[in-house]
């Protein structure tokens, strides 16, 4: 028994842990450039550079928004409507730039 609820375990994990392509990600990006810039710098101070960011950092920080987890009106507003594919597609991207 205790095997098979670890192997549950092993199994979940690794299904929520889904690659991202960051070519679908890419595609996704254009609404989030008005803040974060074209290839995800900037221009505004008041907006984080995503260029080059963590994988697993972006992931999360998404999935905290979208969740009301973490609190910004617009962030919380904008990832509302973000599938986990989404959410893997965006973060993939990010993370593949410099």
């Amino acid at each position: 028994m205790k095997k098979l609820v670890i192997t549950f375990i092993a199994a979940t994990l690794s299904f929520g842990a889904m690659a991202g392509d960051p070519a679908a990600g890419k595609a996704k990006s254009m609404t989030c450039a008005g803040c974060h810039g074209i290839n995800g710098i900037s221009n505004n101070g008041m907006w984080p550079n995503l260029a080059g960011q963590k994988e697993p950092y972006l992931v999360s920080q998404l999935q905290q928004f979208r969740a009301g987890e973490r609190k910004n009106a617009m962030m919380t507003a904008m990832a509302k409507g973000l599938s986990d594919a989404d959410i893997a597609n965006l973060a993939a991207y990010y993370s593949s730039l410099k």
